[in-house]
């Protein structure tokens, strides 16, 4: 399947994104990645290295005649998100993804496709091959663990890179120049709980919530998508609340910065109140699909019996943890008042696991103002703290304030009106980029970042537009050759 992918136009940017594509990447295990590309630069006979954290180098001279410009620093990351279906057999730890064309699409079969941020890489990648494409002196960047921590960008450090402009390939939309994006933090919350033996006369049911979209944290999180952490909760608190129900253990969601898809629990009725129990199953399972049904065509709820649990979590623990969840914010908490249509600030409940006389709740807050991060991670860890949970803060990372008078969103807008015969869309997102945190390090550095259309990122339907990737090539080809002169 890869090798129709391979003959794709621009057939160089795609044979390197499959090349990429054969290697397992997941985030926080990325040496073999690593690995691969310092053989790629060596490969080519260009100066390349490794840095103290993992971050991959690689440095190309300027073509004749442009030796002059400004040296520009090509940026992407190397690690993807590993998500797949439910009924997909893979391993992201040794298995390369399998590719499909689906009309003007890629996408991965059952997995995510990891074009976020594969096809900057590729990109970049293909840039460094060329032997006729005239090009300033360029510098490539490959961060590591972008998706779980941005720990590549935050221990890069100053000195390293020698590039005055930052041409950043991680957006999702090829008619938009991105010149800001949001900061985020994690927030974690942990207890120990109580177990108690399972009581006589109970059947134990599992109860699993799939099918949803899912998808990006930030770039989907005001899409109104089904969160399956918070489906979950309003059905188990329907239940301790009309029934004598305990439960055993719960397994939500997964990547923090994806929107969940499934969960499952296991909990215990009592064998008395077990065929009202599922009536009333029923009921709340239509009321949920019935909300859900524009967004989440495929929203499945399932009610099964299965093997009783040796013991259950203790009532007064249950119950916390259901008023817990259920005051804790999920979404878009608020709009921003500068740029129309853009999430200022979310929160994305991302896990909910709940076993061996163990819970964690895991998420991910989003925002461009600091002050407005800040705001909605102390209402969440007032919600978690209110029922006896540790709560904690790590993985901050800033935004990336726009700069509106950059000298090189002028060329960019330029270029892309002269290609495409129309305006670019300037703006920002509510994703997190690199470039916040790179700017810390290199405040002189002007920077933007565009890319190819690409759909579901952080889901399995991640999907990329082939037309985009050649429209996104060229531009890139275009915007190399007007970069400023030096001084």
């Amino acid at each position: 399947m890869n090798t129709v992918v391979r003959k794709l136009a621009p057939q160089a940017v795609w044979n390197n994104f499959s090349d990429l594509n054969a290697v397992p990447r997941p985030s926080k295990k990325e040496e073999r990645v690593i690995a691969f590309m310092m053989d790629f630069g060596q490969g080519l006979g260009l100066e390349t290295f490794r840095d103290e954290v993992g971050n991959v180098i690689i440095r190309k001279p300027a073509t004749s005649g442009m030796e002059n410009r400004k040296v520009v620093t090509l940026q992407s990351h190397l690690d993807m998100v590993h998500q797949k279906n439910t009924d997909t057999k893979f391993d992201f730890d040794s298995e390369g993804i399998v590719m499909e064309v689906d009309g003007d699409w890629v996408r991965a079969k059952g997995t995510t496709l990891g074009a976020d941020n594969g096809m900057g890489v590729a990109a970049i990648m293909s840039l460094l091959q060329a032997d006729s494409i005239p090009h300033p002196p360029l510098e490539a960047l490959f961060t590591i663990d972008e998706e779980t921590g941005m720990t590549g960008a935050k221990g890069l450090q100053p000195g390293v890179l020698k590039g005055e402009i930052l041409l950043n390939l991680d957006t999702e939309e090829d008619d938009e120049i991105d010149i800001g994006c949001a900061g985020g933090i994690d927030i974690t919350a942990r207890a120990a709980y109580s177990e108690n033996p399972v009581a006589e006369g109970g059947v134990a049911y599992s109860i699993k919530v799939r099918g949803l979209n899912g998808g990006h944290s930030g770039m989907d999180i005001h899409k109104g998508l089904g969160n399956a952490n918070k489906i979950m909760n309003r059905l188990l608190s329907n239940a301790l609340y009309n029934f004598n129900v305990q439960l055993a253990e719960i397994n939500g969601g997964g990547l923090r910065n994806a929107i969940p898809r499934e969960s499952t629990a296991i909990v215990v009725i009592d064998k008395t109140e077990e065929g009202e129990f599922r009536n009333h199953f029923k009921e709340w399972t239509a009321a949920i699909k019935s909300e859900l049904m524009l967004p989440e065509p495929d929203l499945v709820i399932a009610l099964e019996q299965t093997s009783l649990p040796e013991k259950v979590m203790e009532q007064e623990a249950f119950g916390l943890l259901v008023k817990a969840v259920y005051a804790a914010h999920n979404g878009v908490y608020r709009m921003s008042p500068a740029i129309a249509d853009l999430v200022e600030t979310s929160n994305n409940i991302a896990n909910v696991t709940v076993q061996d006389g163990k819970l964690k709740i895991g998420c991910l807050t989003r925002s461009a103002v600091e002050s407005s991060k800040m705001d909605l991670a102390m209402a969440l860890k007032s919600s978690f703290a209110l029922a006896g949970y540790e709560v904690s803060f790590s993985g901050s990372y800033p935004g990336w304030s726009p700069n509106p008078d950059s000298e090189i969103l002028e060329v960019l807008k330029q270029r892309y009106e002269v290609l495409f015969k129309s305006k670019p869309k300037v703006v920002a997102c509510h994703a997190g980029l690199e470039c916040g945190i790179l700017g810390q390090h290199y405040p002189e550095m002007d920077m933007i970042s565009f890319g190819p259309t690409i759909l579901g990122a952080h889901s399995p339907d991640e999907r990329v537009s082939i037309p985009s990737v050649q429209k996104f090539w060229k531009f890139l080809q275009e915007i190399l050759l007007h970069i400023p002169e030096k001084g």
